[in-house]
């Protein structure tokens, strides 16, 4: 009995082979200057300012090929400050305080603690969803990784044993991803422009909490994409009302003509975690989570 040959998936090694042969070979004037470095192994020259193209291709697909690997069909997107305290922490902050612009910036912060809660409650009814009949996992809660309404999106997707996303960026003062993000999911960028396009590229419903300018830039961005048609419009929910018309006046907007007033029902303004999920329920026309992942 005769066995055929078996025909090979593949006659080149493996980049990792090459660069373990490499790391062992001879050593000569040749061999260790760095013009002989594997171009992939060699950092100085990935850091160069003409590979920046190269570095923006790496960090678009990072992120998307585990994603994918994690079977991650959609997220649920949050923005939100860094500053807001949790509830249990608020009263630190007026302790803090020094003069009394500061404590009426501490208050206004307390104020506003109430939606670390929110923010946990809502995350918790998206890490409901369950996988639809591909395996894949949807409205998984997404935030920037780092603090305050960040991690009680985070905190809320652990809650209830449900693996959640953090994109963080590199800052110029220490930070860490907080402590919920699942550390496989857990994405570091130098780019601002593709970690915003990670937030949007798997987003089907975004959250805004009161925040700053970080927070106006990610939502004025997705909302310009969707009313220029960019991208297909979404749930976008603007968590306190009462904040949001104080420190930006979109009825002025259209006033002054330069939004149309179709525009104002591109956002909901929503106070709960139950009111937001069920914009999120109806805009898909599904009476509940189970149906959203079908």
């Amino acid at each position: 009995m005769t066995t055929e040959p078996i025909v090979p998936s593949r006659v080149f090694p493996k980049a990792r082979q090459d660069a373990e042969t490499a790391k062992h070979g001879v050593s000569t004037p040749q061999t260790e200057h760095p013009a002989y470095r594997l171009a992939f192994q060699d950092i100085d020259f990935l850091l160069r300012e003409d590979l920046r193209p190269v570095r923006f291709q790496l960090e678009l697909l990072k992120p998307e090929l585990l994603l994918e690997e994690a079977r991650i069909g959609s997220m649920m997107v949050f923005y939100g400050s860094a500053r807001i305290p949790e509830p249990s922490k608020a009263q630190a902050l007026l302790d803090l305080a020094t003069d009394e612009q500061s404590r009426r910036i501490a208050q206004r912060l307390i104020a506003k603690s109430r939606y670390y809660d929110v923010a946990r409650d809502l995350a918790r009814l998206a890490s409901e969803c369950p996988r639809d009949m591909d395996g894949k996992r949807h409205f998984v809660v997404c935030s920037g990784g780092g603090p305050s309404i960040m991690e009680a999106a985070n905190r809320g997707a652990v809650d209830v044993g449900a693996d959640t996303v953090g994109l963080n960026i590199v800052l110029p003062h220490e930070q860490a991803p907080n402590e919920y993000v699942t550390p496989s999911l857990s994405f570091q960028f130098h780019y601002f422009a593709l970690r915003k396009m990670h937030f949007l590229l798997r987003a089907r419903a975004v959250a805004v909490f009161p925040g700053g300018f970080g927070t106006f830039d990610e939502m004025f961005e997705l909302l310009t994409l969707i009313q220029t048609g960019k991208i297909k419009p979404m749930p976008v929910l603007l968590f306190g009302r009462e904040f949001w018309e104080r420190v930006v006046n979109f009825e002025a907007l259209v006033e002054e003509g330069v939004i149309s007033p179709h525009d104002l029902d591109l956002f909901h303004f929503v106070e709960t975690a139950e009111e937001a999920w069920a914009i999120v329920r109806d805009f898909y026309s599904v009476p509940d989570c189970a149906d959203l992942a079908i």
